[in-house]
């Protein structure tokens, strides 16, 4: 029989405890370094903020130096920007994550005796609550909720695909259902609205496509027939790409290794794109007019919309590609909609205020980048940068012990301030959900509380807040910054596969196995 050991005594816990402390002592920032220089500079105009300012070398955390920008700008403290610092060397772009001591000091970059030059950018200039109540939990669907997406232009509506063959549209204010979209013959896959808020598209295991009327809830047109197997991805060209005239497209993922470029007003097929030799899993098109599919042939294709052709190529995982994200997403999926909640009144000034809201948050260093992640079973992420024309990748993500199975960005700033979306969510079948940085794919953080598989994420239009779903029966809403639990949220009976947060930030929209839809506020 073995021996059972018994378990520390309080002087052995004691022990323990103090050598952890001890061991993360080492990491921080050593004493009787002096004082540096620091100069902040508004990235997007080039401005100084105020002179340089002294501070001790053991002061210049990332928390500290906002603090003090806040000051320096006069903000009250329950009006103060979250702030993102970046140092520029000749070659490139530092982000000062942690302090400056760790990011320019330590690697010799820069000594106490210079002027340090740090350019700040907010991150977003409004601020979302964190949903902490279920608002209405609405039945309607005969089976399980596979896909839920809202409304571009407000949180008021909501789109639902359920395993019985409808997808459902309803009014998130009142808690009450609009239209049942009737038409498929089987499980409805995927449902999204498309970028001007006149059209949803849902995708089925009927292998068809069918184009709706949000306001009446009519199918518009006769169902998009072409697949040979089930429609696993739909992603709807971006506004201002639109030709002059001409009518709004759609590109569909398949199982029959296809992607089909799709006429919504005809429905025809303007092209098919078969390079895949395997199911297609997921399909983005992007602002530079690249459409990005990931397939279960752990390939990553990259494909010109205006030629139809293969341009690139992206081989590194080691297993199916499950899910494929955009660092320009959100302001792609919500064109001229933003948070102030104005829309312009011409076509023209749509079309503009929707390509300069790309520009803004895809633009870094005076160059437009449009930065992937992909997410695979082989347990590992990669970090793509299609714009350098290389084949390898920027960065793997690491962590996960098991398939990562949703992948996404935090909104690019060009919702509220600049730059590309700073972090990177990943969920997988090990329970966790993880943050990376989006500008060099570094770890940041495990997110743990789910007790089963993760199914999705989805951040806050802000970047401050995250909500993930899971196979546990509850969402749980998680700060950022800080890495922690904000709200923990119960309420479904069983596995949750679909969550959605509202671009205006007020509503996130739920649904899974138990075949009600719910909708949660602060």
């Amino acid at each position: 029989m073995a021996t059972v050991l018994p378990p520390p005594s309080k002087r052995q816990r004691t022990a323990i405890a103090e050598k952890a402390r001890e061991q993360q002592e080492i990491d921080s920032i050593p004493e009787g370094l002096g004082n540096v220089r620091v100069h902040f500079i508004n990235q997007s105009t080039g401005e100084p903020t105020g002179a340089p300012v002294s501070l001790p070398v053991t002061n210049t955390t990332v928390k500290n130096l906002e603090l003090l920008l806040n000051t320096l700008q006069g903000n009250d403290a329950e009006e103060r920007v979250p702030y993102r610092f970046t140092f520029s060397t000749k070659d490139q772009i530092l982000d000062i994550s942690n302090d400056i001591y760790r990011a320019l000091l330590k690697p010799g970059l820069k000594t106490t005796e210079d002027t340090i030059s740090l350019y700040y950018t907010p991150q977003a200039v409004f601020r979302v609550r964190a949903v902490s109540r279920c608002a209405s939990s609405i039945l309607g669907h005969g089976e399980a909720i596979l896909a839920t997406s809202f409304s571009a232009a407000s949180s008021s509506r909501m789109v639902t695909g359920s395993g019985d063959s409808t997808a459902r549209v309803w009014d998130c204010d009142t808690g009450t259902p609009l239209h049942t979209l009737k038409g498929h013959t089987s499980w409805v896959l995927v449902a999204s609205w498309s970028p001007d808020d006149k059209v949803i598209a849902t995708g089925s295991m009927d292998n068809t496509i069918r184009v709706w009327d949000p306001q009446t809830g009519q199918a518009l047109g006769s169902a998009m027939k072409g697949h040979a197997k089930w429609v696993n991805s739909l992603a709807w060209e971006p506004f201002f790409l639109r030709k002059e005239g001409g009518s709004c497209r759609l590109a569909s993922a398949s199982k029959d290794t296809t992607v089909r470029i799709w006429d919504i007003v005809s429905k025809r097929t303007d092209m098919v794109f078969s390079g895949h030799k395997s199911s297609v899993s997921c399909v983005r098109w992007g602002g530079t007019g690249n459409i990005y599919t990931a397939s279960q042939d752990k390939t990553i294709k990259i494909w010109s919309s205006e030629k139809g052709t293969l341009i690139q190529t992206l081989s590194a995982h080691a297993h199916w590609v499950n899910y494929l994200a955009l660092s320009t997403d959100f302001v792609l999926r919500t064109a001229y909609h933003d948070h102030t909640g104005t829309v312009p009144p011409t076509d023209a000034e749509k079309t503009a205020k929707a390509r300069s809201r790309f520009e803004k948050a895809a633009t870094v260093n005076g160059r437009i980048r449009e930065r992937l992640v992909t997410a695979s079973d082989d347990c590992t992420m990669y970090l793509w940068e299609p714009s350098s024309q290389s084949n390898q990748p920027l960065a793997r993500l690491l962590g996960h012990q098991k398939g990562v199975n949703h992948v996404t960005f935090s909104p690019s700033s060009g919702s509220g301030g600049g730059g590309e979306g700073q972090y990177i969510a990943s969920a997988g079948f090990d329970n966790h959900v993880k943050l990376w940085n989006a500008r060099d794919g570094t770890f940041v953080a495990t997110l743990k509380g789910h007790v089963g598989p993760v199914y999705m994420t989805c951040f806050s239009s802000d970047g401050r807040l995250l909500v993930s779903c899971s196979k546990d029966t509850t969402l749980k809403v998680w700060d950022v910054r800080t890495g922690k639990l904000k709200e923990d949220l119960p309420g479904h009976r069983d596995e949750v596969y679909a969550v959605d947060w509202s671009p205006d930030g007020r509503m996130v929209g739920s649904g899974g196995k138990d075949k009600a839809v719910r909708i949660w506020r602060h």
